[in-house]
């Protein structure tokens, strides 16, 4: 494994990203120093004047995935800049980088003016993603321009870093008692990363046995059906059925994740649901944003599960890539137990894509069993 950066640079990731939430530009260092600024959050006058400069000198960089939603033939994992020859407008940009806004006009390029992106740039794309912005940003060489000011400086090396080095130094600083309605033995602990960014909980519920490997569930965070009940998918379901099993069987643990649609962000998810209103289905959605279809990582369940000491687990999961993510972070996965729910009218599309495009081991006996509105009732 690669020792991860000083500190010190560490650190200066989590500035450089809210830099970029804010819209102004950070100077990304590799060998030499570009600026960044994200398109999502540019402000107009920045981007009149970074348009305004020499041709060629500003580049826009897009995701594989964002240039082949628009018809591009590209690797879709890869990512791409283009140097900006010609005069153009900050809504055709953020139409770029944006599939909700709608283009003015044809495109002003081709695929032949497309060049892999290099370190920066790409350095450049995952900060925006660390941000909650669309993966879209300007980058230019760093000569001094007044009108675009420095608020963060980063290095590459630390931007890749970053997320695994957040993930491994998750510390617990907090435990107590929150007796649930579907469990009343519940403890939560609370964990926090070295840089200061969102806390990752665990909830352990009842007594974990001693002989056999506990139940488990990763449960990434869902705000609108967790908390609001949504129709669209099944996370609610999951979340509390997760619980009810667990006190039926005496104990386990449920690692609450702080990845909201599938690593995207909440914002983004919302402009996912936009454009599965127009058709396209939850993974397509991700992709058209210029994401990957899922973004999450779990090497933080794998992280807090060591911490509490526990290296194996019973996992409640229909994914099987949750079962490979803990094993290869250390955890063994002695047993992967079915957790499938009723869908509803809202939901069956998204189930039924999840199982077919990304391998979720998903009943689908249990699926037709449902078929009305009440999530209640779909429980």
């Amino acid at each position: 494994m690669t020792a991860a950066p000083p500190p010190r640079r560490i650190f200066e990731v989590g500035i450089a990203e809210r830099a970029l939430r804010a819209g102004l530009a950070c100077r990304i260092l590799d060998h030499g120093a570009r600026l960044a600024v994200a398109v999502e959050t540019l402000p107009a006058e920045q981007g009149r004047i970074l348009l305004e400069r020499p041709p060629g000198e500003v580049r826009l960089v897009l995701t594989g995935w964002r240039l082949a939603s628009l018809g591009f033939r590209v690797a879709r994992e890869g990512a791409f800049s283009l140097a900006l020859e010609r005069a153009g407008s900050l809504a055709m940009l953020r139409a770029l980088a944006d599939p909700l806004l709608r283009r003015e006009a044809p495109l002003p390029f081709d695929a032949s003016h497309l060049e892999p992106a290099n370190r920066s740039e790409t350095a450049a794309l995952e900060l925006c993603k660390l941000a909650g912005l669309l993966p879209a940003v300007l980058v230019l060489p760093d000569n001094g321009h007044a009108a675009l000011p420095v608020a963060a400086e980063s290095d590459v090396v630390s931007i890749f870093a970053f997320r695994d080095w957040s993930a491994r130094s998750l510390e617990p600083v907090v435990e107590a008692e929150v007796p649930l309605a579907m469990a009343e033995r519940a403890r939560f602990v609370a964990f926090r990363p070295a840089d200061g960014g969102v806390e990752q909980y665990a909830v352990l519920i009842g007594q974990l046995p001693e002989a056999v490997p506990p139940l488990c569930r990763l449960h990434s965070e869902c705000f609108t059906g967790d908390l609001f009940h949504s129709l669209r998918c099944d996370c609610g379901e999951q979340l509390e059925g997760a619980v009810r099993r667990m006190a039926e069987e005496g104990g386990g643990i449920l690692l609450y994740l702080r990845q909201e649609g599938r690593g995207i962000g909440l914002v983004n998810k919302l402009r996912a649901y936009r454009l599965q209103g127009e058709g396209v289905d939850t993974f397509e959605a991700n992709v058209h944003l210029g994401f990957e279809p899922d973004e999450r990582d779990f090497l933080a369940a794998a992280t807090m599960l060591l911490c509490l000491g526990i290296a194996e687990v019973r996992l409640l999961t229909n994914n099987p890539a949750k079962v490979e993510a803990l094993a290869r972070h250390g955890v063994r996965v002695a047993e992967r137990v079915p957790h499938s729910f009723a869908a509803n009218r809202h939901n069956r599309f998204y189930l039924e894509t999840k199982a077919k495009k990304q391998g979720h081991l998903i009943d689908f006996g249990v699926l037709r069993e449902g078929g009305g509105p009440g999530r209640r009732g779909a429980a």
